[in-house]
């Protein structure tokens, strides 16, 4: 199998992934982008998805790690900035 060829259909799995994660996941977890709240935009699976789409998987893998770190951040800013205990859960592992 062709390089293009595995990545296609690496990228291709990718973005059944999300759209899996983004119908059924994504609205039971009970919180929202980070991102995507304190910047408005894209939520980071938005986010991943467009570049996959529009770009390829080796720029997704170089740029997506730098968007969960921008969420991380704005998980802390948002929490910081919460009233009354109010907790943001980051769309993110830690980075």
């Amino acid at each position: 199998m062709a390089v293009s060829t595995m990545e296609t259909v690496a990228t291709k799995a990718a973005i059944a992934s999300l759209n899996i994660y983004q119908k059924h996941l994504s609205p039971r977890k009970g919180f929202s982008c980070p991102h995507r709240l304190l910047y408005g935009g894209e939520s980071c699976s938005d986010y991943v998805k467009h570049i996959l789409i529009n770009q390829d998987l080796m720029t997704a893998i170089k740029t997506v790690p730098q968007r969960f770190q921008s969420c991380k951040i704005a998980a802390q800013t948002l929490q910081t900035k919460a009233e009354g205990g109010c907790i943001v859960v980051p769309c993110c592992i830690p980075l």
